[in-house]
């Protein structure tokens, strides 16, 4: 990875420190919201079981290996949890050194189309449950490489002021990255949103987010 000084920052980011130094959250709100969350899961669960049992056995006839993927991310104020989804790789001992690139060649032939639906991700809902998660946030990336970017990359550490989401604005609009230039875009994304955080944002986000599912916008 190429690294980043703070002089090729866009003026943006650096714009954003000010406001992010002074922004109080909107905590009536994000309370509400996980309750809504809560409610939304757990009325959902009659669906979304079968549906993981349906992909679990998908994903175990497919190829060799474990349904679920577990993997080490740090969530809000940094705390490390473990974040899961099904499988969409085959096992190697390198299938998590790097992030996912495009047509990259470690996906199997199902873990195509469920990345391409993001139904590789509804295994985060209990995430969600277990209060590591939101349904809407900045996405939590791996711990080593978010290590790197915090580095390399001014105001990295403010995505971690809310819980990460499973979905969020940088995900609509950017989706997966790939090294540290296309993660300070990315950054920037989930700046905008910590600093407008609304119902009307996450609104906006629920209706792209329906969008991606269908159409495979931004997925890889």
């Amino acid at each position: 990875m190429r690294s980043i000084t703070a002089s090729s920052v866009d003026v943006s980011i650096n714009h954003a420190e000010k406001k992010l130094q002074s922004i109080a959250l909107p905590t009536g709100y994000l309370f509400a919201r996980r309750v809504i969350e809560l409610v939304l899961v757990i009325a959902t669960l009659p669906l979304v079981v079968p549906l993981c049992l349906i992909i679990a056995l998908a994903v175990r006839l497919d190829s060799p290996g474990p349904v679920l993927f577990w993997q080490e991310r740090p969530g809000q104020d940094g705390k490390i949890f473990r974040m899961v989804k099904f499988r969409s790789m085959r096992v190697s001992n390198g299938a998590a050194t790097r992030l996912t690139a495009e047509r990259d060649e470690r996906v199997t032939r199902l873990g195509r189309f469920i990345r391409l639906s993001h139904l590789d991700e509804v295994p985060q809902l209990w995430n969600v449950l277990r209060g590591e998660m939101s349904l809407i946030g900045p996405r939590p990336e791996p711990a080593s490489f978010s290590e790197i970017f915090e580095k390399n990359i001014p105001l990295y550490h403010y995505r971690r002021v809310i819980p990460p989401g499973i979905t969020g604005w940088s995900q609509v609009h950017q989706g997966y990255t790939a090294d540290i230039e296309t993660t300070r875009i990315k950054l920037e994304y989930d700046l905008y949103y910590i600093m407008h955080i609304s119902p009307w944002l996450d609104l906006k986000i629920v209706l792209k987010t329906a969008y991606a599912m269908l159409t495979g916008h931004n997925a890889r």
